[in-house]
């Protein structure tokens, strides 16, 4: 089963690599319908300490307003030996052990797509496999935080800029949301369970993540919350007991905030009945295997969908032609191939193997012929008109041989009349050998538009020939 999360995921950077991010895409989209889980929360929610005792590392970036604004596809993996480590898609290559460097890599890799200074946001995810002993088979999508207000720095569609970002994940019915509260807030207010509700009202896709459970007012307790009577979902709730800033600071070690979390559980008297679901290490162990249940349910439609995109991108590719080679020789041979492919259809249009050839016969056969038939030679050939223009042709003295310049104005006189008809026998066959032009490019089986994206120049020379 662990190995469907594995497949999932190859899937998913497969995508990213080929430009499909889902919503958008003018190919078939293959990501839209992937399972997957993804992170909601309100700012201070608490739910980069999640992703982090999740992972057991401190590798998220942090600071005050909107730090998330693109997002971030955290893929782990577990391993069963072997120091902890972690790869981004964009640096193939390259493997990061210092997670602080992991955390930097991530705000640079930010700033690539939106900007240093910008505070805007992007949809092009950011791929990051972490690969641990400590960690469970899981794929998790964190979203930027909501927010209510925009601040200094920040444009003023940022507030529905991120809600349509968050909501163009979670109303997907393939993705499983991960809505992130805080105990010490009222649950009414919460942003994750507002946008949650709207998306699915039945609760069939929610798991909710109660946090700050530790930092909830003397007296109070959020028992009936994760007993599913405050607000129920289909869903278990869990709790979950973060470090806090003061730990941060410290750079406590996320496995003794672990086993911290775990004792809070175990020895407070209101959570100590729920201490088997509590805690970031079940929540990880009940996503990744709640993940797989959803993968295994999916895979028919997934298999059948890529079966058919296949199809299509195939049908494209062969609409298309031949690959354009990269360098200049192959570029050279390619147009030299399409110069060959019209050459030979133009060929076969005129000497009868494909139509329009008899046309330009038609002209020389019919239309010219006739044309010639209706001019009129008599009046140029008659006795008075042979006569006078020999007499022109004497001059001053009489010749006893009818001089050669008196034939020459004769002749001369017959093809001006002859001009008229015969310009229009070269037009109409122009205007027959510019359609088979056309006829032949569109005919052609790697289209001649492809000289375009190779060689602007060549379709030009191309196109000259119809003048």
């Amino acid at each position: 089963m662990e190995s469907l999360i594995a497949l999932v995921n190859k899937i998913q950077r497969a995508c990213t690599a080929l430009g499909d991010h889902g919503e958008g895409s003018s190919l078939p989209t293959l990501w839209d319908s992937l399972p997957a889980i993804a992170v909601v929360g309100g700012q201070s929610s608490g739910k980069s300490s999640v992703l982090e005792s999740v992972v057991g590392k401190d590798f998220l970036p942090r600071g005050a307003g909107i730090v998330t604004r693109r997002p971030l596809v955290l893929q782990l993996h577990r391993i069963d030996e072997g120091k902890e480590y972690a790869e981004f898609m964009h640096l193939p290559k390259k493997k990061f052990t210092d997670f602080a460097a992991v955390r930097q890599e991530i705000s640079d890799e930010t700033d690539r797509e939106t900007g240093r200074s910008s505070k805007v946001i992007s949809t092009v995810p950011i791929h990051l496999s972490i690969f641990s002993p400590n960690v469970v088979n899981l794929t998790l999508v964190d979203l930027p935080g909501l927010t209510k207000v925009a601040v200094d720095g920040q444009p003023e569609s940022i507030v529905q800029d991120i809600e349509n970002m968050v909501r163009s994940f979670i109303e997907k019915p393939n993705c499983i949301i991960l809505a992130i509260s805080p105990a010490n807030q009222d649950l009414a207010t919460s942003d994750a369970i507002k946008i949650s509700r709207e998306v699915d009202p039945k609760g069939d896709r929610t798991f909710g993540v109660l946090t700050k459970i530790d930092l909830m007012d003397q007296g109070t307790n959020a028992v009936d919350i994760l007993e599913g009577r405050g607000y129920k979902l289909r869903y278990p709730w869990v709790g979950v007991v973060n470090r806090s800033q003061a730990d941060i600071n410290k750079s406590v070690d996320m496995i003794a905030a672990r086993r911290r979390e775990r004792d809070y559980f175990q020895t407070s008297p209101e959570y100590r009945h729920l201490t088997e679901r509590m805690g970031s290490e079940y929540l990880g162990k009940m996503l990744s295997k709640h993940l797989e249940v959803v993968i295994k349910s999916r895979i028919p439609g997934l298999q059948s969908l890529i079966t058919k995109t296949i199809s299509e991108l195939e049908t494209e590719l062969s609409r298309l032609g031949k690959p354009v080679a990269a360098d200049a020789g192959g570029k050279l041979y390619m147009i030299m191939e399409i110069c060959r492919a019209f050459d030979q259809t133009f060929k076969e249009h005129l000497d009868g193997t494909r139509s329009g050839g008899e046309k330009i016969n038609s002209v020389f056969d019919n239309q010219f012929p006739a044309a010639i038939k209706r001019l009129q030679f008599d009046k140029h050939l008659s006795m008075d008109n042979v006569r006078k223009l020999i007499t022109e042709a004497d001059g001053y003295q009489p010749h006893l041989i009818a001089p050669e310049q008196g034939y020459r104005r004769l002749i001369e006189s017959c093809l001006v009349s002859i001009r008229g008809p015969a310009e229009a026998a070269v037009d109409a066959v122009h205007s027959i050998l510019k359609d088979l032009i056309h006829k032949s490019m569109g005919e052609t089986s790697v289209r001649i538009s492809l000289l375009k994206v190779i060689n602007p120049t060549t379709t030009i020379t191309l196109m000259s020939f119809e003048a």
